[in-house]
């Protein structure tokens, strides 16, 4: 098949929502479709022992939760797609948003009864600046929630989308009878079995049709036809190059955990979703046909395979073909690199790859050379639009709690960071470390990791921090610079890479610090 066919046939997407909207557990019922597994695990079950494929790693199969995005590949029709399930807890927010540079479009799942949440507002918004095409899907449709049109209209007004309905729920909860699909013109009978995995489907390219009535009942069939003709009458039409613009949101109705409106999802995902899209470098534009190959690192996890110890670092391939073997330069280090053993993903499942392209997203096993927002090019030197690192809300000392471990602790701290789990500050005054996070949640999953992953023990003391701020160093001659350093010394701290923070413990004292030093920049974001 020719580069740019191989190009052409390949989608990558990410799916957000607020934990608990049933994400995961759309994942599972894609790959269930792409024939990809066997059978779908329940993320939540404890009865059933398989877990969601999804969710890999232990804590995620104790807690019922994503806390690291996972990457799965899969056939369907003669398309390669490639999804990248994120987590949906806002403690793990900045993993999402990092997975949001990789991705070329997003599903948003919404749950029926809650409506929109806060979490997906902040994920839609990260879309929206980006103009990322997003396809909505309303999840849940077996139990009983809030009426499809108040839904739509919150979708419109809380996200600030410009929907339109796909598909259309005849009925909901108990009343539940299935879908009209606006797309291919036809009824998908509700049967309420998630073992089925394909429901019965009904041409109905007329919907006054008397056949109607007689598959879903009169009442039923009356309500929809009104529907029908409302939505018609109040949304616009379908327009792929709107969707593609990120001007215009189509909708879909389902119920993930029955397997229900996953397909009519899936078969229109895979007709209008964007193919691989050009990204913009600091020196240029760089679009997926050219032939030198570029991409860059967005996620780094460790020990996928407990038993090796090992560091992978994903890559989102922008242009070109990566190939196995071939030299590559790494941009920050300057040095040419070779992968004997790229990886293709499945969950924690991995083969090795020969060849990949434009919107592929490939592991290579990395000893420490890698960190988030790297660029592998074939020589060219591009270097993609930093991947952020937030101010984090929560900090706490980290302590040892095992003085025979102090090497494995500060082994294990060390690769969690490159993750971009947390964020590490060592203090200026007396070298202690403290560790900065989005949620809170996160130091339990870094308390759990060192002692299963790295066999060390931590504890925590909490630490007064209101905001972390980056200081800028291009007026570090200054005279009022380094009165700044002097008189703030003990509110110095070094950042991973060796960049100065200031830890304001209070927004008061921010505010007098920035009256008082107006000439030092302070910045609450760090571009890696």
């Amino acid at each position: 098949m020719s580069f740019l066919k191989e190009i052409n046939r390949r989608r990558t997407f990410g799916i957000i929502s607020h934990p608990d909207a049933g994400k995961t557990t759309l994942t599972e019922k894609l790959l269930l479709f792409g024939g990809a597994i066997q059978e779908a695990g329940a993320v939540k079950s404890n009865k059933i022992k398989k877990g969601a494929t999804s969710d890999f790693m232990e804590i995620e199969r104790q807690r019922g939760i994503s806390v690291a995005t996972s990457v799965l590949a899969f056939e369907y029709n003669g398309i390669k797609i490639n999804i990248l399930d994120t987590p949906g807890h806002k403690d793990f927010a900045e993993d999402t948003f990092r997975t949001l540079t990789a991705v070329d479009s997003v599903i948003v799942v919404i749950d029926v009864a809650k409506g929109v949440e806060e979490q997906t507002e902040k994920l839609v918004e990260v879309c929206r600046m980006r103009n990322i095409p997003m396809i909505v899907f309303i999840n849940k449709m077996d139990r009983e929630g809030k009426d499809a049109f108040d839904l739509l209209d919150e979708v419109e007004q809380k996200l600030g989308l410009n929907v339109v309905p796909l598909s259309f729920p005849i009925g909901m909860g108990y009343d539940f009878k299935g879908i009209y699909n606006l797309w291919e013109k036809n009824v998908n009978l509700f049967s309420g079995d998630s073992r089925k995995n394909i429901e019965e489907t009904l041409e109905i390219s007329d919907l006054q049709s008397a056949e109607l009535n007689t598959i879903i009942g009169q009442k039923p069939a009356e309500t929809l036809r009104e529907e029908i003709e409302l939505v018609n009458g109040i949304y616009p039409s379908f327009n792929k190059e709107e969707y593609l613009d990120g001007k215009q949101q189509p909708v879909f109705f389902g119920s993930a955990l029955n397997n229900f409106g996953v397909r009519e999802l899936l078969d229109c995902f895979v007709n209008i979703a964007p193919k691989p899209r050009p990204k913009e470098s600091e020196e240029r534009l760089v679009n997926p046909n050219e032939q030198k190959f570029s991409g860059f690192v967005f996620k780094i996890h460790a020990n996928m395979d407990p038993n090796h110890r090992n560091r992978l670092a994903f890559v989102k391939i922008v242009s070109g073909e990566f190939k196995r073997n071939a030299p590559y330069l790494h941009v920050r280090n300057n040095k040419k690199v070779k992968f004997s053993s790229p990886n293709a993903f499945f969950a924690e499942k991995k083969e090795i790859v020969d060849i990949s392209y434009p919107g592929d997203i490939v592991g290579l096993q990395d000893t420490g050379t890698f960190k988030i927002g790297d660029t592998l090019t074939e020589g060219e030197v591009l270097n993609y639009r930093g991947v952020p690192s937030f101010s984090p809300e929560h900090f706490r000392y980290i302590n040892n709690a095992d003085p025979l471990k102090s090497k494995q602790l500060n082994k294990g701290i060390d690769q969690l960071m490159d993750e971009g789990v947390a964020q590490l500050f060592t203090l200026e005054l007396n070298g202690r470390k403290v560790i900065g996070t989005v949620g809170a949640l996160q130091y339990e999953v870094i308390q759990y990791r060192l002692e299963h992953e790295y066999g060390a023990k931590c504890t925590y003391e909490n630490l007064n921090v209101y905001k972390a701020c980056w200081v800028d160093p291009k007026n570090n001659k200054t005279e009022e610079y380094k009165e700044f350093v002097r008189v703030k010394q003990r509110f110095l701290a070094k950042d991973k890479r060796g960049q100065l923070v200031f830890l304001a413990d209070s927004s008061f004292s921010l505010q007098m610090t920035q009256q008082k030093y107006p000439n030092v920049e302070l910045h609450f974001t760090s571009e890696r």
